[in-house]
Order: structure tokens, then C-alpha cells, then sequence
């Protein structure tokens, strides 16, 4: 089929859609107002591991968005405290409004004449409407139409446009407000519009990775994320060691209990994703009752009250869990000699008579030697307990809904890496060889570095889930170097240390050694390489990844390269805050620029409804005062513009009489 033939079925088609010249030019007036406006704002975030509570704040507050646009519409018209009260209102309107209720307005620095609630009411109504404004300028009228509550959409679209200049329209304005209040659904209104200000004030959300382990919220993140109306994930290894397991990896199972386990995260587990734990719980008491597992306490375990019953339990668990690990890491290992991981395979180097383990020719003495599920004939087999022990954790994984629900999302809306608006997004590193060259790395079978590399492993990880047969297998089997490997980019270190923490415990035998990008990367020449390969302008475009805490504390930065590569991990999880300093990141992207917003450590969302805390340092990256971004300027801008191209050839066609109109 030629070009024309293509072209003219083409418009056919796009025809059905708009059937007539009428139709096309609403259409092209649509286009171009929306590319008129403002760019909507993106933000930038990384390493969650499961701190949701901080998270939701975080989407509540848009990362000191919606204070910022309260002091812009304010200024010193309103007290600080009552910026602060009403932010408290917009993050968490269902807590606040129950507080004022209790505490009465007195508690809430209203002006003096305001003594009634239903006074309260009414100021609270304007001011958020205001707000509800203001972060609504980069939408067109539609897009606000249709994330309007159903409930009250028409009630508030009324609101929304109330023009100041015209009395009649004031007078409207006014007795829509009163007949709120005189009915009872002042309160559910405030409610609504706080939460669609929370829609409004973010355009797009990307999490560069690690939304799992450590701390316990990763469900509810996931949760949140299904009401987000457009986000997207870039895997972290820690993503990738869950989704492993959610597809029924053995040993990415059993990682994920090790690893929750050690950080007392079992609520993750068992009433996040409705885990049954009862079975290892059992297991270990019979194989290890008497073993004091010393080495397996749970991390912090004397300062976690979740655990003073349970600790003993728990490094029993701890215990269980990690040797049938390091047996099911050891197996897959020797299936793929192409990993290059020999150096750790550590139970068939142990001398289980003295109690010595090989480690690069020298023998160290191990610090736990009660390892009674351990064949030393075969010590990667599992003991038939073990191997019934696995099949019923599979399972309890394979039927949990949440869970699958979850994964689900993972793959539709992450990916590896993700090009958007000129910025490079991925997790942790394109694995660099010491020269700055791309490292060529296998990937089930087929050797490839850089781009291709980040393809073929975002296909591997699809085919970990949605394959057959052995493709699937062996790709199932990958998702453990992609945990662990020295070229993976999820990882890039030359090992993982678990071993030699637990039963070695000589410091210099723990050191994960980084690959050659952590240090490359830091060089404005070796990160415009990287963009090109990416298809980016080596001048204009920046990398965005984390996997790395960034230690302020210690003088560090998260602008690198001379601003063209932001490490934006900066500790959202608290066991990570000790060495950060802070308690994370957002990197913000609207019209105006680009800021970096540091986060203080969140202490509740009751403390947060008591007080509206929202103080965050910023830093200006770029500002585009001079030349303010619009749609038009971003790839959403550019689709939009190769529609209006199509449509213009449509009008054509109807003109020229080449394709029929019809009246709908």
C-alpha cells in the first residue's frame, strides 16, 4: 500500500472520530489552547521504601506547593497562623474539620468578628476555592470539569468561576455558599475541594524507584499511587527483588522475608499484602528452638516496641529464612555460570567440621556453626521441610489479590528508564566501565550495553511475568542479578554482602564495592554521553536517578556533574535518616522552573493536622522567568502539535471533497 492509500485510510479513520469541518476546527481550537497554557507541574521523587506516611503528606501538601500558592494569594492579608490553619485544612480536611469542632475557632487565630461556625464555614469555602483557582491555571476548563467530584462538580464549577466585577454574580456566589451551609454539607464540600486541590496541584508524579522494604507502608503507598491520576515508576532493585517474588521467584521470596524480617516489617507481609507467616514461624521453632540466633536479632530490635515479645521469634524466623535463601541463590547461580556470581556461592566452602569458610584463599571462622538443614554433601538442596515450607509461602504470595493487584500497576505504569521533557530517569547507574565506556553486560543470552542494555532488560522483566516456558524461566531466574549483579543497573556493585555480614562479620569482607559510573557520573562529559545515547540534548537534558543516600550531613550534594545529573535519594525512610541527614527529596519542574525541595523529618499526620507544618528548604535550579514553559514546549506539547497536523490534513480532505462528511 502506497503512501497516499495509507494516508487517506488514515483519515478515514481518524474521521469516525470527527466527522465533519465543524468538528475538526472545534477540535484545532481545542489543540491550541491547551498548548498555550502553562506546563503542568512534575515532581521528582526516589526511594520510598515504604515510608508512606511521609509520602501522603507529601501528596497532600504537593511538597510546599499549596503553601506557597497560600502565601502568594495572601500575602499579609492573613496571619501566619492562619496560613498555617488553612493548609492544615487542605491536607487532612476530614482531621482538621473534626479538630475545629472539638477545640473551637478560638484554637484556630480566626479573626476577632468570627465566632460561628457557620462564619468558619464560609471563610474556609472562599479561601479554598482560591487556592482551587490558583493551581488550576494550567488546565484547561474541561480537564478541571472532569476531575471534579461527582457530588459536588456542579456546585463547585458554579464557585470556581464567580466573577468579582458583576454584583448579580456575587449575589449568586453567595447564596450558593449560604444554602451549603443552612443544609449541612459545608463540611463535605470543604472535603471535596481539599482533595481535588490535591489533584490539581500535581500534574504528574515519577517515583525513581524503591517504593518497597524497609519501612512498613509500601501497600499503602501502592494504594495512593491507584488514585494518582498520572504517575509513573522507575524499577529500583529493591522493586524488582518484590516483583520477583510476586512472580514466583523462590529465591526473591525468600529475599523479601529476609529483608522484612530483618527491619521488623512483617506488617507488610502479613496485613499489607494478607501473607500467612504462621508456616516459617512454625518451621523455625522446630528447627532452631533452641539456637539463641544471636546473629539474626532483628535490626534496632531493643528500641522497637513491636517487638519485645517477639524478638526471639523473630531472629529464629530471621535465621530460617536467610539459609534457605542463601541455598535458593545458590542453586540459581549454578544454573546461569554467564552471571559471573561464583564468588557467592559460600555453603559448599565451609568446612563444617571446624567451622571455616574460604574467602578468597583465606579461611575465616563463621559466627554461627548450628546450621542443622545444611547436607554438606549437596548444601544447596533443601531439606524436604524446607522445599514444603516454599511451596506453601508461593502460594500464599500467588493468591494474595493485593498483591497481584500491585504488580499489575508495577508493570503498567514502570519501566527501566523513562525519557520525559528532557530529563533521563532511572533508578541507580548505567553500568560504565573503568575507562567511561558502556559495559557490555549478558542478558539472557544476548550481549548488550547502554541503551539496548535498559531494553532488553525491561523486556527480560516483562517476560519474568507475562512469558511461557523456559524464556520465562530463565528471565524469572534474571531477576536475582538484577537484585544483586555487578551489571545490573538496578545495582552496580560487585557484591551483595549478606553473607559476610551475617557469618563472617569482618568489616573489610562487607565492603560492596560501586561500580565505575557512581564516580564517572559525577563528570559533566561522561553524563552528556549518557544522554546522547538516550537520544537527549547533550546540552539541555539532565539525568535524574537515587539508589545512592545522599549524606548532607557529611557536606554531599544531590546536584552532580555540574547540573547534569540530580541524586535525588535523600533518606524518606527513617533508617536511612541517620546517614542523610534530612528526610528526603523532591525535585520540582513546573513553568516557572526547576527547584529541589528538602524535606523535614515528618513527624504524624496528627501533628501535621495540629499545627498545618509545612517548612521545607528550596533551592532554584533554573528559572524560566524570561521564557515562562508552556505545553507546547514539552513532548506532551510536541503529540499535541502532530495532531493538530492531522486534523489540518482532515479539514483538507473535507474541503477538497476527498472524504464525505456527515452531520454526526
Amino acid at each position: 500500500m502506497d503512501s497516499f492509500q495509507t494516508q487517506e485510510r488514515y483519515l478515514r479513520l481518524l474521521s469516525e472520530r470527527f466527522p465533519n469541518a465543524d468538528a475538526v476546527v472545534t477540535e484545532l481550537i481545542n489543540l491550541h489552547a491547551i498548548l498555550s497554557l502553562p506546563k503542568g507541574t512534575e515532581h521528582f521523587v526516589s526511594d520510598l521504601h515504604g515510608a508512606s506516611s511521609a509520602f501522603i503528606h507529601m501528596i497532600k501538601n504537593a511538597s510546599g506547593v499549596i503553601r506557597r500558592k497560600v502565601d502568594d494569594i495572601y500575602g499579609t492579608s492573613i496571619t501566619e497562623e492562619e496560613k498555617r490553619a488553612l493548609c492544615a485544612l487542605i491536607y487532612y480536611p476530614d482531621e482538621r474539620i473534626r479538630w475545629v469542632q472539638q477545640h473551637g475557632l478560638v484554637a484556630e487565630a480566626m479573626p476577632d468578628k468570627m465566632y460561628r461556625i457557620e462564619d468558619w464555614y464560609c471563610r474556609r469555602i472562599h479561601q479554598t476555592l482560591d487556592v482551587t483557582r490558583s493551581v488550576s491555571v494550567k488546565y484547561s476548563r474541561s480537564k478541571v470539569r472532569k476531575m471534579l467530584p461527582k457530588n459536588y462538580a456542579y456546585i463547585i464549577e458554579e464557585l470556581l468561576y464567580e466573577s468579582s466585577i458583576e454584583p448579580d454574580r456575587t449575589r449568586y456566589f453567595h447564596a450558593i455558599v449560604d444554602a451549603i451551609i443552612a443544609t449541612g454539607k459545608a463540611e463535605h464540600l470543604l472535603i471535596a475541594i481539599s482533595y481535588l486541590i490535591h489533584n490539581l496541584a500535581i500534574d504528574t508524579w515519577h517515583i525513581v524507584g524503591d517504593i518497597f522494604d524497609r519501612g512498613p507502608g509500601a501497600p499503602k503507598i501502592m494504594e495512593v499511587l491507584s488514585t494518582v491520576r498520572d504517575y509513573d515508576v522507575q524499577w529500583g532493585n529493591h522493586d524488582i527483588a518484590w516483583m520477583g517474588a510476586f512472580a514466583g521467584n523462590w529465591a526473591m521470596i525468600a529475599t523479601v522475608l529476609r529483608v522484612s524480617i530483618r527491619y521488623a516489617n512483617i506488617e507488610t507481609l502479613e496485613e499489607g499484602y494478607g501473607i500467612n507467616l504462621l508456616p516459617l514461624a512454625n518451621f523455625a521453632m522446630e528447627t532452631y528452638g533452641s539456637d539463641p540466633c544471636t546473629v539474626f536479632q532483628t535490626k534496632d530490635f531493643e528500641n522497637n516496641p513491636r517487638l519485645t515479645r517477639s524478638a526471639q521469634l523473630m531472629a529464629k524466623m530471621h535465621k530460617a529464612i536467610s539459609i534457605i535463601q542463601f541455598k535458593l541463590e545458590g542453586q540459581t547461580i549454578k544454573r546461569h555460570p554467564e552471571y559471573q556470581m561464583d564468588d557467592r556461592l559460600f555453603l559448599d566452602k565451609i568446612d563444617y567440621q571446624t567451622g571455616m569458610v574460604k574467602v578468597n584463599g583465606e579461611d575465616y571462622p563463621i559466627t554461627d556453626r548450628f546450621l542443622p538443614t545444611i547436607n554438606t554433601d549437596d548444601p544447596y538442596a533443601l531439606s524436604q521441610e524446607e522445599h514444603e515450607l516454599m511451596e506453601q509461602l508461593a502460594r500464599s504470595f500467588r493468591k494474595s489479590e493485593k498483591m497481584q493487584k500491585h504488580l499489575r500497576m508495577l508493570y503498567q505504569h514502570g519501566s527501566l528508564y523513562l525519557v520525559r521533557n528532557g530529563f533521563l530517569l532511572y533508578h541507580a547507574a548505567i553500568p560504565l566501565n573503568e575507562d567511561g565506556s558502556f559495559m557490555e553486560v549478558d542478558v539472557c543470552g544476548k550481549r548488550v550495553k547502554g541503551k539496548e542494555l535498559m531494553l532488553r532488560i525491561d523486556h527480560v522483566v516483562r517476560q519474568a511475568y507475562f512469558g511461557k516456558g523456559k524464556e520465562k524461566d530463565n528471565a524469572l531466574d534474571y531477576m536475582l542479578y538484577l537484585w544483586c549483579g555487578y551489571g545490573s543497573p538496578l545495582y552496580h556493585k560487585d557484591k551483595m554482602s549478606t553473607f559476610e555480614r551475617y557469618f563472617i562479620g569482618v568489616p573489610e569482607l562487607e565492603h560492596e564495592r560501586k561500580g565505575a559510573y557512581y564516580t564517572l557520573a559525577d563528570q559533566r562529559d561522561v553524563c552528556e554521553m549518557i544522554l546522547r545515547e538516550f537520544g537527549l540534548d547533550a546540552d539541555e537534558g539532565r539525568i535524574i536517578n537515587g539508589h545512592i543516600p545522599v549524606r548532607t550531613i557529611r557536606g554531599e550534594t544531590p546536584m552532580r556533574a555540574e547540573g547534569k545529573r540530580f541524586v535525588i535519594d535523600g533518606g524518606f525512610s527513617k533508617p536511612y535518616q541517620e546517614k542523610t541527614g534530612i528526610s528526603g527529596y523532591t525535585l520540582i519542574y513546573n513553568s516557572h522552573g526547576i527547584q529541589l525541595v528538602e524535606h523535614e523529618r515528618f513527624e504524624s499526620p496528627e501533628q501535621a493536622t495540629l499545627s498545618g507544618s509545612d517548612i521545607h528548604s528550596r533551592i532554584q535550579l533554573e528559572d524560566f522567568t524570561h521564557h515562562r514553559i508552556l505545553v507546547r514546549d514539552t513532548d506532551r506539547g510536541r503529540e499535541l502539535l502532530r495532531q493538530v497536523e492531522d486534523l489540518q490534513n482532515l479539514l483538507k480532505a473535507y474541503q477538497m471533497g476527498w472524504v464525505e462528511e456527515r452531520t454526526s
